[in-house]
């Protein structure tokens, strides 16, 4: 009886500790799954991206036009030819993403979006994401965001608390730009009662409040930043209105969501690596 005691225990014994190696197996290979399977994630997010359906007007590069003369943006070196800029960085840095080469078609801004689709495959030029563009493009993931600004001469007197300030004074701002819409919005409804001068570049704007012609310079904040970082004995920004942030993107044809979808998931891990990071700090001294 005692013999048979004894092996019924030490069956059970072994049966106990069958499981326990069991539990052990399956829990060593849960913990051995887990990192894999976050790696093939992570892996699958930084992996290549999808160009099957992507179709460009010359086979192999993506073409952007850009009014290359909106530092720093968009702006040509001193050699005249190349060029540089936030803007020009941050489209070859789409073409490595995107395993393509780059050219920029330098196009005037009046008009540059009816060129997308024609003379070009995508417009990046410090472009607005806006409800009425988007009616005639598509836009990317936003790449940067800004706001509106108020800049004068070191020298002025001026204190400016809002755009209702402005009122009375010669402004200066690039035409057809979120900046020109907005003073014009403001002059048109009776807001302020100001001269406007809407000029074709925006270094323009800093040239006449340079020499005095206008009372201030009406800009992107980010080019603002940019201007005062490369002036900071001419300029300084008096006013700037978080109250309506805006945000950049990249401008494609309506029917071109193959090429959206690749530019925004380049933009992801152009953003995971920390790129805009340091091409703002680069670009705009921050």
């Amino acid at each position: 009886m005692k013999k048979l005691l004894a092996l019924v225990l030490a069956a059970l014994m072994m049966m106990s500790l069958a499981a326990c190696a069991a539990q052990d197996a399956a829990a060593v290979a849960d913990a051995t799954a887990a990192p894999e399977a976050t790696a093939a994630t992570e892996e699958a997010a930084a992996g290549a991206i999808d160009m099957s359906a992507v179709k460009f007007i010359q086979d192999g590069v993506l073409s952007v036009g850009m009014e290359i003369g909106y530092p720093p943006f968009e702006d040509l070196a001193e050699d005249g030819t190349t060029p540089i800029g936030y803007d020009v960085d941050f489209a070859k840095a789409l073409g490595e993403k995107l395993g393509v080469a780059v050219t920029f078609v330098n196009t005037a801004w009046d008009g540059i979006f009816q060129g997308i689709g024609v003379n070009y495959d995508c417009v990046i030029s410090a472009v607005t994401i806006t409800d009425e563009r988007k009616e005639s493009m598509l836009f990317s993931e936003p790449y940067i965001s800004n706001y509106q600004a108020v800049v004068v001469r070191k020298d002025s007197p001026l204190k400016i608390n809002s755009f209702l300030d402005l009122n009375g004074l010669a402004i200066a701002v690039q035409k057809e730009t979120t900046s020109d819409i907005l003073m014009s919005d403001y002059v048109s409804t009776g807001s302020i009662n100001s001269t406007i001068s809407a000029n074709e570049k925006v270094p323009t704007c800093f040239t006449q409040l340079e020499n005095g012609e206008v009372d201030v310079v009406v800009v992107d904040s980010s080019v603002a930043d940019g201007y005062l970082a490369s002036n900071p004995d001419k300029f300084v920004k008096a006013f700037q209105d978080e109250s309506e942030p805006q945000e950049f993107g990249v401008a494609v044809a309506k029917d071109n969501t193959a090429l959206q979808a690749a530019i925004n998931q380049a933009i992801t891990q152009l953003t995971a690596e920390g790129y805009f990071e340091e091409s703002v700090a680069y670009w705009f001294g921050k």
